[in-house]
């Protein structure tokens, strides 16, 4: 049973259950800390005819040495329970922040937030399954930064700007120092992009991660799927695969050098939501989305809403220098081209406002790269077609990421 030192309350109760006034102090290596007594969900009875003054607990790995120390005001014999944080405590200490730009955030049974005039609220949800959308070994750091930046990444895409947030969360155990450093990695997010967290939810269960965004977008300024038309440009930020390329690695289905590893993993698990170019490209781009299930997967959506189709040249795609080095095997295009993970935006533009599409780029200080061109959907057919140097069509490319398959 793991006890760090956050994560240890005690109280002794006698035979009728009534409380007795204990004091505790732990001892880990490096670290003092004295506290109080709070009962909370029970995790450890050790029956005693008499209380002994000190009793030590490990790790599970063996490490650190937790030593708990007792004293009684009152001769008593009974029940000594170790227990650990109860819900509202996790909530209190690690997602209770300031929140100056609510009416009403986190305590009360919701939150009450006031929209700007002229403003449309822009509200998008993600959730995270460990196992399915990160590694479950993957630093809780890391995780608590990809739930919020996913969801940034839609306000992007709709060129909103980011405004409060809500997050549940069940927990397989209360481990508070995977809660401390999952609500590290979020909030350090939050706080970077003017975000407040002003509610949700906590249960026990399988590790699951679920954050609502909202956002504010001025009337008929937001970035749509449906604004695509023939004769477009299309675009993408960033580059494209590294992301999906880690996920391969470490699935086994391509080898790549351990310092590589190190740098797609960086990828994968701390993606950047590109807020600033979204807000750029409000009344520049006619339609945009963010790349999270694979570029055709995403492109595609945009085709369907708009009913036009779209052809993208493989050899224009951006790409870091790592990915061209795999990009000629078929797992590294897969990764490119469906993978997912990317969270760059892919948006489309008139030919007309390429020179002001760069403009807006350099402000937001992120690279575009125009890959390829909106036509009229064939047979109403609303296909994107990915095509070689020869203007030939690629064959059996993966399309997306499916949350079923």
């Amino acid at each position: 049973m793991v006890l760090p030192a956050r994560q240890i309350f005690c109280s002794v109760s006698n035979g009728n259950a009534r409380e007795i006034d204990a004091w505790m102090r732990v001892r880990i290596p490096g670290l003092d800390a004295n506290r109080g007594a709070p009962v909370c969900s029970l995790e450890t009875e050790i029956e005693a005819k008499k209380l002994p003054k000190s009793i030590s607990f490990q790790n599970d790995d063996g490490s650190n040495a937790i030593r708990i120390e007792i004293r009684i005001q009152t001769a008593v014999q009974g029940t000594i329970r170790l227990a650990m944080p109860a819900e509202f405590d996790l909530i209190r200490r690690y997602f209770t922040h300031a929140t100056p730009r609510t009416a009403l955030g986190v305590g009360d049974d919701a939150a009450l937030i006031t929209v700007g005039k002229g403003q449309l609220l822009a509200v998008a949800a993600d959730m995270l399954v460990a196992g399915r959308h990160f590694f479950k070994d993957a630093d809780p750091e890391s995780i608590g930064h990809k739930a919020l930046a996913v969801n940034l990444s839609d306000m992007a895409a709709m060129g909103a700007t980011p405004r409060w947030a809500t997050l549940g969360i069940a927990l397989p155990q209360a481990d508070v120092r995977w809660v401390a450093a999952f609500s590290k990695g979020f909030m350090a997010l939050a706080r970077k992009h003017g975000v407040d967290l002003i509610g949700g939810d906590t249960t026990r269960g399988p590790l699951n991660i679920c954050v609502q965004i909202i956002g504010e977008v001025p009337v008929r300024q937001a970035l749509r799927r449906d604004g695509a038309q023939p004769g477009d440009d299309i675009w993408v930020s960033g580059t494209l695969g590294d992301a999906a390329l880690a996920v391969a690695a470490r699935t086994g289905k391509i080898r790549i050098k351990p310092a590589e590893m190190k740098r797609v993993l960086q990828r994968l698990d701390w993606p950047v939501p590109r807020i600033a170019l979204g807000l750029a490209l409000r009344g520049v781009a006619r339609s945009a989305i963010d790349v999270s299930d694979g570029l055709v997967a995403d492109l595609g959506h945009i085709c369907e809403r708009s009913k036009v189709a779209a052809v993208i040249a493989v050899e224009r795609l951006p790409l870091s220098l790592l990915m061209q080095g795999y990009v000629d095997r078929p797992a590294g295009l897969n990764a490119v081209l469906g993978g997912g993970d990317d969270y760059e935006l892919c948006f489309t533009a008139a030919p007309a406002k390429r020179v002001v599409v760069e403009r807006a780029a350099a402000k937001a200080r992120t690279p575009v790269t125009c890959i390829g061109k909106i036509i009229r959907a064939p047979a109403g057919v609303c296909s994107v077609a990915v095509v070689d140097a020869h203007g030939l069509p690629l064959r059996g490319q993966k399309k997306g990421f499916e949350h079923f398959s």
